[in-house]
């Protein structure tokens, strides 16, 4: 069953030097662009992290050091990747764990801002977990009873999710063909930033999500523990994480001093 789109939906899939956000690097993307009217482009890309690749992440994609060195830096591809993914919801395999998050990260090591709000998130991993829990190579022989040839490289996987999200619609009466469905069923996180290291209570204020400050309210703990703030933003923490962080610091500052005058 072919997808129902209003708008384009681009599905895409990272390769990298690993797997930390606020350190690791894009070496290769893959896009796949759905169109409404049926249509499909897809662009691929390799990419010289300016970093090296470790052993281990080349044995898992098979993209060398060797193999990017004479790519271009994201830099300067970043402006077409916007364009292509420009007014488009986006989808992938844990892609709202991972991918997009990474690539968050790359455009903003830019300077470019790439705004997911009001952008409909379909995680395809998320929907074979909530039916049928197992990997991406198991959910495609499962789902279009095949395997997967060149397995992790970026185009073979991006065009395998597609098939196995157009194989899930096919198999599950219940999963409704429509983006705002898709999205909801996929978009699981209650995270304030896309890294996941901050998240809401059930109050919607924003508390950690990791370390030894886990549980706490992010104000309380700048307000009791400055050090802390400085400490994250020298930090390895994702970009987005700092902006999030700085956000909220800022709005306390506001908060503060509205109070103050008042």
């Amino acid at each position: 069953m072919k997808l129902k789109l209003t708008k384009p939906i681009c599905f895409f899939d990272l390769e990298t030097t690993g797997t930390v956000i606020g350190v690791d690097r894009i070496v290769e993307i893959s896009i796949l662009k759905l169109n409404p009217d049926g249509t499909r482009q897809i662009k691929t890309k390799r990419i010289n992290p300016e970093i090296p690749i470790p052993e281990a992440a080349a044995k898992i994609h098979n993209i060398t050091n060797e193999d990017v060195k004479d790519a271009p830096v994201f830099a300067k591809v970043a402006h077409e990747i916007l364009q292509f993914m420009n007014g488009s919801d986006l989808g992938g395999y844990n892609s709202n764990k991972f991918d997009i998050p990474m690539l968050v990260e790359e455009f903003m090591r830019c300077d470019i801002a790439f705004d997911i709000k009001g952008r409909r998130l379909v995680d395809v991993q998320n929907i074979f977990h909530k039916m049928e829990p197992r990997t991406l190579n198991a959910a495609y022989k499962f789902y279009c009873q095949k395997e997967i040839e060149n397995a992790h490289s970026a185009e073979a996987d991006i065009v395998a999710t597609v098939e196995v999200l157009e194989a899930q619609l096919d198999r599950y009466p219940d999963l409704k063909n429509d983006l705002d469905f898709l999205h909801s069923l996929s978009y699981t996180n209650n995270n304030a930033d896309l890294a996941g290291r901050i998240i809401f209570n059930e109050k919607g204020e924003e508390i950690f999500n990791f370390g030894k400050h886990k549980g706490k309210k992010v104000v309380q703990v700048f307000s009791d523990e400055p050090s802390y703030y400085d400490w994250m933003m020298k930090g390895d923490f994702p970009m987005q994480t700092k902006q999030v962080i700085t956000s909220i610091r800022l709005r306390n500052f506001s908060q503060q001093k509205v109070s103050t005058n008042s």
